[in-house]
Protein backbone atom coordinates (compact mmCIF):
# COMPACT_ATOMS: atom_id res chain seq x y z
CA UNK A 1 0.00 0.00 0.00
CA UNK A 2 2.21 2.75 -1.13
CA UNK A 3 1.25 6.49 -0.57
CA UNK A 4 -0.30 5.61 3.10
CA UNK A 5 1.63 6.77 6.07
CA UNK A 6 1.84 4.19 8.56
CA UNK A 7 0.51 6.42 10.98
CA UNK A 8 -2.81 5.84 9.65
CA UNK A 9 -2.37 2.06 9.19
CA UNK A 10 -1.19 1.65 12.64
CA UNK A 11 -2.74 4.70 14.59
CA UNK A 12 -1.44 5.32 17.92
CA UNK A 13 -3.59 5.39 21.16
CA UNK A 14 -3.65 9.58 20.87
CA UNK A 15 -4.57 9.72 17.23
CA UNK A 16 -7.28 7.57 17.85
CA UNK A 17 -8.54 9.89 20.53
CA UNK A 18 -8.21 12.78 18.27
CA UNK A 19 -9.92 11.19 15.92
CA UNK A 20 -12.89 10.06 17.96
CA UNK A 21 -12.87 13.23 19.78
CA UNK A 22 -13.12 15.06 16.00
CA UNK A 23 -16.16 13.06 15.13
CA UNK A 24 -18.32 13.75 18.30
CA UNK A 25 -17.16 17.72 17.39
CA UNK A 26 -18.57 17.55 14.12
CA UNK A 27 -21.63 15.31 15.52
CA UNK A 28 -22.20 17.82 18.18
CA UNK A 29 -22.06 20.91 16.20
CA UNK A 30 -24.69 19.62 13.58
CA UNK A 31 -27.27 19.18 16.42
CA UNK A 32 -26.71 22.39 17.76
CA UNK A 33 -27.29 23.57 14.26
CA UNK A 34 -30.06 21.73 13.88
CA UNK A 35 -31.67 22.86 17.63
CA UNK A 36 -31.16 26.58 16.44
CA UNK A 37 -33.03 25.72 12.91
CA UNK A 38 -35.93 24.11 14.83
CA UNK A 39 -35.74 26.70 17.34
CA UNK A 40 -36.27 29.69 14.58
CA UNK A 41 -39.02 28.12 12.53
CA UNK A 42 -41.05 27.87 15.78
CA UNK A 43 -40.85 30.93 17.00
CA UNK A 44 -41.21 32.25 13.21
CA UNK A 45 -44.88 29.78 13.04
CA UNK A 46 -46.39 31.25 16.18
CA UNK A 47 -47.59 34.08 15.71
CA UNK A 48 -50.10 32.42 12.59
CA UNK A 49 -50.37 29.14 15.39
CA UNK A 50 -51.39 31.66 17.69
CA UNK A 51 -54.00 33.67 14.82
CA UNK A 52 -55.96 30.39 13.68
CA UNK A 53 -56.06 28.32 17.19
CA UNK A 54 -59.10 27.43 18.65
CA UNK A 55 -59.01 26.25 22.55
CA UNK A 56 -59.31 22.27 22.64
CA UNK A 57 -62.56 21.11 24.08
CA UNK A 58 -62.47 21.11 27.76
CA UNK A 59 -59.77 23.62 28.27
CA UNK A 60 -59.38 26.58 30.07
CA UNK A 61 -60.65 29.47 28.46
CA UNK A 62 -58.43 32.74 28.87
CA UNK A 63 -59.95 35.48 30.83
CA UNK A 64 -61.61 38.43 29.24
CA UNK A 65 -64.03 40.75 29.82
CA UNK A 66 -67.34 38.72 30.12
CA UNK A 67 -69.60 38.91 27.22
CA UNK A 68 -72.49 41.02 28.11
CA UNK A 69 -75.47 38.89 29.41
CA UNK A 70 -78.30 38.63 26.99
CA UNK A 71 -81.82 38.20 27.70
CA UNK A 72 -83.20 34.62 26.78
CA UNK A 73 -85.53 34.38 23.74
CA UNK A 74 -88.99 34.15 24.56
CA UNK A 75 -91.46 31.92 23.31
CA UNK A 76 -91.44 29.29 20.52
CA UNK A 77 -89.58 28.71 17.59
CA UNK A 78 -92.29 27.11 16.02
CA UNK A 79 -92.21 23.21 15.15
CA UNK A 80 -89.05 21.70 14.06
CA UNK A 81 -89.96 18.60 11.20
CA UNK A 82 -87.72 15.94 11.33
CA UNK A 83 -87.40 13.58 8.30
CA UNK A 84 -85.59 9.93 8.97
CA UNK A 85 -83.78 11.24 11.90
CA UNK A 86 -84.59 10.01 15.21
CA UNK A 87 -85.15 12.79 17.98
CA UNK A 88 -82.05 11.89 19.59
CA UNK A 89 -80.04 12.45 16.87
CA UNK A 90 -81.84 15.56 15.97
CA UNK A 91 -80.80 16.82 19.97
CA UNK A 92 -77.19 16.16 19.23
CA UNK A 93 -77.10 17.85 15.63
CA UNK A 94 -78.67 20.77 17.60
CA UNK A 95 -76.45 20.99 20.66
CA UNK A 96 -73.27 20.90 17.86
CA UNK A 97 -74.25 23.31 15.45
CA UNK A 98 -75.05 25.25 18.61
CA UNK A 99 -71.42 25.08 19.92
CA UNK A 100 -69.49 25.12 17.16
CA UNK A 101 -71.62 28.84 16.10
CA UNK A 102 -70.53 29.37 20.14
CA UNK A 103 -74.49 30.60 20.40
CA UNK A 104 -77.01 29.69 23.12
CA UNK A 105 -79.11 26.85 21.22
CA UNK A 106 -82.48 29.27 22.53
CA UNK A 107 -81.31 31.73 20.21
CA UNK A 108 -81.04 29.42 16.72
CA UNK A 109 -83.69 28.03 14.89
CA UNK A 110 -84.34 24.78 12.94
CA UNK A 111 -86.97 24.38 10.62
CA UNK A 112 -85.92 20.81 9.81
CA UNK A 113 -83.70 18.55 9.93
CA UNK A 114 -83.25 15.50 6.84
CA UNK A 115 -80.65 12.68 6.99
CA UNK A 116 -78.91 12.93 3.70
CA UNK A 117 -77.54 9.30 2.19
CA UNK A 118 -74.74 8.92 0.23
CA UNK A 119 -76.49 6.97 -2.26
CA UNK A 120 -79.75 9.30 -2.49
CA UNK A 121 -77.12 12.22 -3.60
Amino acid sequence: MKGISESLLHPTLGTAGAVAVMGYLVVFFGLVLLLAVVTVMGRAMEPSRRKNARPAPGSPVPETAPPAERPAAKGTAGQLKLYNVSQRDAALIMAIVANQLQKPINELRFRSIKEVRDDEV
